[in-house]
C-alpha cells in the first residue's frame, strides 16, 4: 500500500498560492495610481491606461499561453509566470516614469494570463467537484487582497513606493520553491493557441454568462482604476482608506460566491446584475465625492459581482461538455479581463474633454443601461421558459396537422393522450372515399377492404335488382 494523499493536497495548496500571489500583485498598485500621477506628472488617460494594461495583457496571454499546459506541464508554466511576476513587481519598485509601470503592468498581465490555466489544472486535478469554486474565490481574494496591502503599506510604513513590491518579492521566492517541488510532468502534444469555440446548444448559455460576467469585472475594474483618484481629489488622502474601500468589494464577492450553489446559477446572476445597476446608480450620483456613498456603492458591487460573476462560471461549467471545458472556460475568462481593461479606457478618452468624476458618471450610466439590457436578455432565456418552448417543440404541436380535438381548443376531457389513441385518431378529419373496387366488380379485390356496416332490409331487394334488373 503506498501512501500518496498527501501529494495531491499539496499541489492544490500551491496552485492556490500562486493564484493568490500573481493577483495580489496585480492590484498592489491601484491605491499607489494616484501618488504616481503626482510624481510623474501624467494626466487621466495615461493613468486608465496603465491600469487598463493589465487587463488588455492578460486577455491575448490566456490565449496564447494558456494551451502551453498541456505540452510542458503545469510546473514549468507557472515557474515562468513567477519570473514574470518578479519582473512586474521590480519594474514598479524602480519605476522613474509612466513607461516603467506599462511595462509593470504588461509583465503582470502575462503572468497572470499564462498561471491562470496551469493553477487551474493542479487544483481541479485533485479537487474535481469544488475546483472551480476554490480557484475563483482564490483569485479573488487575491484581488481584495491586493489594494488593501499596498494602501496599508504605503499609508503606514516607509517606502510607499518600494516596500509593497520588494515583500512581493520575498512572496514569489516562497512560490518559486513550492513550484520547483512539483512533479516535472510533461504531459506532450503539441502548443497552439487556443480558439474560443463554442457549441451550437450553448450559445444562449454562454452568451448571457458571459455579458453577465463583463458587467460584473466592469463595475469591479471601474472602482479599482478611478476610485483611489476620486476619493483623492475629494479631500480623503489616506491610502488605507482608499485600499480598505476597493478590498471591501471584493471581500463581498468572496462572501457571496457560495450562494451560488444555493440559490442556482442562474437566479444568482440575475440578482448580481440588479445588485450591480444599484451600485452603478450610487457611482455615477455620488462619483467620488462622498466616501461614505462610495463605501456604500461598493459594498453593493461587491456583493453583485459575486453572485454575478459566481453565477457566470457555474452556468457555463455545467453547460459545457467535458473535452471542451477548458476552451469554453478560457473564452469565458477572456470575456472577464476585458471587462475590467475596457470601460477604465474609456472612462480615460472622456476625460480628454471632461474631469474625471463626470467621466465616471457618464460611463455608470452607460453600464447601468447595459444591465437592464442584460438583465431583459437574462429574464427571456429563463432555464423554466426554455424547458416549456423545448416541450412544445418535441410534441411537434407547432405543425399544420391539427386532430378533431385539437381543432376543438385541446383534448377531450378524459381523452387518452394521443400515443395510446393511434394512428388514426392522429390523423386530420377527412371524409370517408368509397372503397376501391377490384377485378370482377369485387369490392376489395386487389384494393383496400370496404367498410363493414350492418345490412338493412332494403339491401336483399336492392341487391336482387342489380342482379335481375327488376325488384320485387
Amino acid at each position: 500500500m503506498t501512501l500518496t494523499a498527501p501529494a495531491p493536497s499539496r499541489s492544490t495548496r500551491t496552485g492556490l498560492y500562486v493564484l493568490v500571489v500573481l493577483t495580489v500583485g496585480a492590484y498592489l498598485p491601484s491605491p499607489l495610481l494616484p501618488g504616481y500621477q503626482h510624481d510623474f506628472g501624467f494626466g487621466d488617460l495615461s493613468m486608465t491606461l496603465i491600469y487598463a494594461t493589465f487587463a488588455l495583457v492578460s486577455a491575448p496571454a490566456l490565449l496564447l499561453l494558456g494551451p502551453a499546459t498541456d505540452v510542458v506541464g503545469p510546473r514549468s508554466v507557472l515557474r515562468a509566470s513567477l519570473l514574470a511576476g518578479a519582473v512586474a513587481s521590480l519594474c514598479f519598485a524602480l519605476a522613474s516614469g509612466p513607461l516603467w509601470l506599462v511595462a509593470g503592468r504588461a509583465a503582470q498581465g502575462v503572468a497572470l494570463g499564462a498561471a491562470t490555466g496551469a493553477a487551474s489544472v493542479l487544483i481541479s486535478q485533485n479537487v474535481r467537484e469544488r475546483g472551480a469554486l476554490l480557484a475563483s474565490t482564490a483569485f479573488v481574494a487575491g484581488t481584495a487582497a491586493g489594494p488593501i496591502v499596498g494602501g496599508v503599506l504605503a499609508e503606514h510604513a516607509p517606502a510607499p513606493f518600494v516596500l509593497p513590491f520588494l515583500l512581493h518579492l520575498v512572496a514569489l521566492g516562497y512560490g518559486w520553491s513550492r513550484v520547483s517541488a512539483l512533479s516535472a510532468s510533461a504531459p506532450g502534444g503539441r502548443w497552439r493557441p487556443t480558439r474560443p469555440r463554442i457549441p451550437s446548444g450553448m450559445r444562449s448559455v454562454f452568451g448571457v454568462s458571459a455579458a453577465t460576467g463583463f458587467l460584473a469585472w466592469t463595475v469591479v475594474g471601474l472602482f479599482l482604476s478611478l476610485i483611489p483618484a476620486l476619493l483623492d481629489r475629494a479631500g480623503h488622502t489616506d491610502l488605507a482608506v482608499s485600499g480598505s474601500v476597493l478590498g471591501a468589494v471584493l471581500i463581498c464577492s468572496v462572501l457571496t460566491q457560495p450562494l451560488v450553489s444555493r440559490w442556482g446559477a442562474h437566479r444568482a446572476q440575475l440578482l448580481g446584475l440588479w445588485a450591480l445597476f444599484v451600485s452603478l446608480v450610487l457611482l455615477a450620483l455620488a462619483g467620488g465625492g462622498s466616501a461614505l456613498v462610495t463605501l456604500i456603492a461598493a459594498v453593493t458591487a461587491g456583493a453583485g459581482h459575486g453572485l454575478a460573476y459566481g453565477g457566470a462560471a457555474a452556468a457555463v461549467e455545467r453547460a459545457a461538455p467535458p473535452a471542451q471545458r477548458g476552451a469554453i472556460t478560457g473564452a469565458l475568462y477572456l470575456a472577464f479581463y476585458l471587462g475590467a481593461g475596457c470601460p477604465a479606457i474609456a472612462v480615460g478618452l472622456i476625460t480628454l474633454g471632461e474631469p474625471l468624476g463626470t467621466a465616471t458618471s457618464w460611463v455608470a450610466v452607460a453600464a447601468a443601461g447595459l444591465v437592464l439590457l442584460t438583465l431583459l436578455v437574462a429574464n427571456s432565456l429563463a432555464p423554466g421558459r426554455s424547458a416549456r418552448q423545448h416541450q412544445r417543440d418535441a410534441t411537434g404541436r407547432s405543425t399544420t396537422h391539427f386532430t378533431s380535438a385539437e381543432r376543438g381548443g385541446g383534448r377531450r376531457p378524459g381523452a387518452r393522450p394521443r400515443r395510446e389513441r393511434g394512428a388514426s385518431a392522429a390523423r386530420p378529419v377527412l371524409r370517408r372515399r368509397a372503397p376501391r373496387t377490384g377485378a370482377g366488380g369485387r369490392p376489395g379485390a386487389g384494393g383496400a377492404a370496404p367498410l363493414q356496416r350492418h345490412r338493412g332490409p332494403g339491401d336483399a331487394a336492392a341487391d336482387r335488382a342489380r342482379r335481375g334488373g327488376v325488384a320485387g
